[in-house]
């Protein structure tokens, strides 16, 4: 019997809880249905056992406290809303508890926005982390020391995991599916919820908005003009020129502010404009491509899709209804 042990933070989104639960509760049910027994033994511990939810909309009855739960084999973070800070302060007491666990043996995985409770344990420091591509920025300047991958829907490291933004926290529960049990279960559970059971990246959501969360008012102002001129060819010396910094300076606080270099930065403004007019209009990739400053066909192509996952035809043919009609 394998002890999970659900968490039930405070500002915790209702489904992040309901769901994990749902999926190894319906396991146990397929296990069953095949002459076995039930694999999962799961409980809801909340610091308290009752936990009001949704701004006051949900009450989440949690089957035990942290003194009294059961030692867990895996800890499920769920993703948690509001204020980021705030959400992680009020759950404080969650985290010698994480900590004490994992160095007992037990696995530890957080769903989307959960990621910032468990990386407050320090577990993922020095790890691979995913999180929801929305609140990217604000993770790196939380948890400088985690080594966060925007794209990636699972990460598994020493026993640690997490998910990307969403829902796609439900791959991350098919992978521990098939970690504790077998890839059988695994592709029915999946074809039971009706997922995507080997979808590894999240780039085909994420949306471009540029990295703000800084204070160097000078880099962002550059960052405003790249983006209000993203469909001209501008050189790293003409907007060292423009506003008067060294080059050597200029990369290193453009690359300090916004994770990004000069360059990276230009590229995915333009893809991000580029996504838009897929998106929405009815002009072929090739009109596009030049829109956004683009001649040449493939090295447009092959940045876009390794930024996005998806060539540009594949992203029209999956977000445009347009040109689908």
């Amino acid at each position: 019997m394998k002890n999970i042990a659900i968490l039930v933070p405070e500002t915790a989104v209702v489904e992040a809880v309901a769901d994990p639960r749902y999926m190894f509760t319906a396991v146990n049910e397929f296990l069953k249905s095949q002459g076995g027994q039930a694999l999962f033994n799961v409980q809801l511990v909340g610091l308290t056992k009752e936990v009001k939810v949704a701004d006051g909309l949900f009450t989440i009855h949690a089957d035990t406290v942290l003194k009294t739960a059961r030692k867990p084999d895996l800890i499920i973070v769920p993703a948690v809303s509001g204020n980021l800070e705030n959400a992680v302060k009020l759950n404080k007491d969650f985290l010698p508890w994480i900590t004490q666990q994992y160095k007992n043996g037990a696995e530890v995985a957080s769903l989307c926005l959960g990621a910032f409770v468990l990386a407050a344990t320090g577990l993922l420091d020095g790890k691979k982390c995913s999180t929801h591509w929305l609140f990217a920025n604000e993770f790196r300047t939380m948890f400088p020391n985690v080594n966060l991958v925007d794209n990636k829907i699972v990460t598994e490291q020493n026993g640690v995991y997490t998910s990307g933004g969403a829902n796609s926290y439900w791959n991350l529960l098919l992978h521990l599916v098939e970690k504790y049990t077998n890839r059988e279960l695994a592709i029915l559970a999946a074809k039971f919820f009706v997922l995507d059971i080997d979808r590894t990246s999240q780039s085909p959501f994420t949306i471009f908005k540029g990295q703000k969360i800084h204070d160097d008012d000078e880099i962002k102002k550059v960052q405003e003009f790249i983006e209000t001129h993203f469909a001209d060819k501008i050189s790293v010396d003409e907007l060292c020129e423009k506003f008067t910094i060294g080059r050597r300076t200029f990369e290193r606080r453009f690359k300090k502010a916004t994770n990004n270099s000069i360059v990276e930065y230009m590229q995915r403004v333009k893809i991000e404009a580029a996504k838009k007019q897929l998106e929405t209009g009815r002009k072929t990739v090739n009109e596009v491509m030049f829109e956004v400053g683009y001649n040449d066909t493939k090295a447009f192509r092959e940045l876009f899709k390794k930024i996005t996952g998806l060539s540009p035809v594949e992203y029209r043919n999956k977000y445009n209804r347009n040109m689908a009609a």
